[in-house]
């Protein structure tokens, strides 16, 4: 039996995109989504639970992440799992994130400064910088 690794979530990002690059100039970005759910308390009542995930976005599409999108924008993120553990001055950590195959714009178009609609924004784009995709 074949291991399944897939993850899809929407949420909203909780800060700026950060776009660095790799030494090999490969560019990567990396966003935080806040995904909210509902859980019961112990009255029985919901409440909205937020839940945050770290987000990496590599190539062209990670370029148009960090061009496009800014704090509080909604996204779509499809992408797979990702488990890394790190030795610090703090001890040992391990964590889990998503490496984005697709990132999703969600929302209207964002206004520019005088309110009118800025440039259009690509609404997806394959990962992985692929130079036969037009987009």
């Amino acid at each position: 039996m074949q291991n399944i690794n897939a993850v899809v979530i929407t949420g909203n990002l909780t800060r700026d995109p950060q776009l660095n690059h790799t030494d090999a100039g490969t560019p990567v970005c990396n966003l935080r989504v806040a995904v909210n759910g509902r859980r019961k308390n112990g009255n029985g009542e919901y409440v909205d639970k937020p839940n945050y995930f770290n987000v990496t976005v590599w190539g062209a599409h990670g370029e148009s992440c960090a061009e496009y999108l800014e704090k509080g924008r909604p996204v779509a993120v499809e992408g797979r799992l990702d488990w890394r553990e790190r030795d610090t001055d703090d001890g040992h950590r391990e964590y889990v994130s998503i490496v984005a195959n697709t990132v999703q714009f969600l929302g209207g178009k964002p206004k520019d400064e005088s309110g009118e609609d800025a440039e259009p924004e690509p609404v997806a784009a394959a990962a992985g910088g692929d130079d036969d995709i037009p987009f």
